[in-house]
């Protein structure tokens, strides 16, 4: 692997920025841009040509590898401001690793790490201004990697580009949400690419999470692929239930992503005093613990969403309710905001500078 200096980035600005036509105050992920993108390009077994460039449409050829052969990756990460404007960022080096360990599965190169954190600070400095100060808003940054190489083949490309570009964003959920348990389809297996943060595994959900919402729901919950016994995930999230007064989530078992929410939430919890344990969970369980009341409370962890308050499961003709106040959740949610804004202490030192 190539090990570039940092400092080789070059970066050319655009001549004026977009912002002002957008409104930052009202604003969904995904839908406007900022100024610029950071690109960098592998080749001849060597990640090379760092730059920072204003956003444009990038030149693809129709046998591009990427497009037949889905050798294409992401992270999800998000950007706020602390009170003196400073721009911010959430353990970036947990995405830094993710992102390698997804290539890794997917027969990509690794992207050197201190240039994904490089090139993040260097990008968020740049686009500062697109970052929301509305509450439960941030600049949502998706750094990515996909082949590129023009060739029709079963096997690993040799030209790769990884990106980022970014969209400011508004709350996520404004209410709490209602799963549906799905029984006929799943989102991975263990031995598959669940584990890794693969473009695929996401366009494998869209049916189902389509007919969930058709039936009433927001998100699906998946199961298990084998007796869709077990919980995995809530849609694009990793889940947590408090019973009894101690809180468990899906063990990581080899199709089950790792989330940096869910390894925020857990350290966050310990250091808190909750007892927090990983282990398989079955449907049943949670089941059980509705009818006989120690069910307390459930929540969605992710970096689009952040934490998302969870009102109600449909398990076929079932609806396991959750009770209606959510002290823990609100707690958790609460401290991670303003941890990752600075307005308190950090004592874990996740939150770093982008200037």
């Amino acid at each position: 692997m190539n090990e570039i200096m940092t400092s080789e980035i070059k970066i050319t600005k655009v001549k004026e920025s977009r912002v002002n036509q957008v409104d930052l105050e009202n604003v969904t992920m995904g839908f406007n841009f900022t100024d610029h993108m950071f690109i960098c390009d592998y080749e001849n077994g060597e990640w090379h040509n760092p730059r920072i460039e204003p956003l444009a449409l990038i030149p693809t050829h129709p046998a591009a590898m990427a497009l037949h052969y889905g050798q294409a990756i992401f992270e999800g990460m998000k950007a706020r401001k602390s009170k003196n404007g400073t721009p911010l960022l959430f353990r970036a080096d947990e995405n830094a690793k993710r992102l390698n360990f997804s290539a890794d599965r997917m027969g990509m190169p690794q992207f050197p790490e201190d240039l994904f954190i490089e090139a993040l600070k260097q990008f968020t400095a740049i686009e500062k201004n697109w970052i929301p100060s509305k509450e439960g808003s941030a600049l949502y940054l998706r750094p990515f990697m996909y082949a590129d190489e023009p060739f029709i083949g079963m096997r690993a490309a040799t030209k790769f580009k990884f990106m980022i570009i970014a969209s400011p964003a508004g709350p996520f959920f404004s209410r709490k949400i209602k799963l549906y348990a799905e029984k006929k389809y799943v989102r991975a297996v263990n031995g598959g690419t669940g584990e890794a943060k693969a473009a695929g595994n996401y366009a494998a959900a869209i049916r189902p999470t389509e007919y969930a919402k058709a039936k009433g729901y927001d998100q699906v919950l998946w199961l298990d692929a084998h007796d869709f016994e077990y919980i995995q995930e809530v849609g694009t999230m990793n889940i947590f239930f408090k019973i009894g007064g101690k809180f468990i989530t899906p063990s990581l078992t080899g199709s089950i992503l790792s989330g940096i929410t869910r390894m925020s939430v857990i350290d966050l919890l310990r250091h808190k005093g909750f007892e927090v344990t990983e282990r398989p969970i079955k449907i049943s369980e949670i089941i059980e613990a509705s009818q006989n009341g120690t069910l307390e409370e459930a929540f969605g962890a992710g970096t689009a969403v952040g934490i998302a308050m969870i009102e109600e499961i449909g398990n076929n003709d079932l609806s396991i309710k959750f009770p209606s106040e959510n002290p823990v959740s609100v707690m958790v949610n609460d401290t991670l905001n303003k941890i990752k804004k600075q307005e308190i202490e950090d004592p874990f030192g996740w939150v770093i500078e982008a200037e």
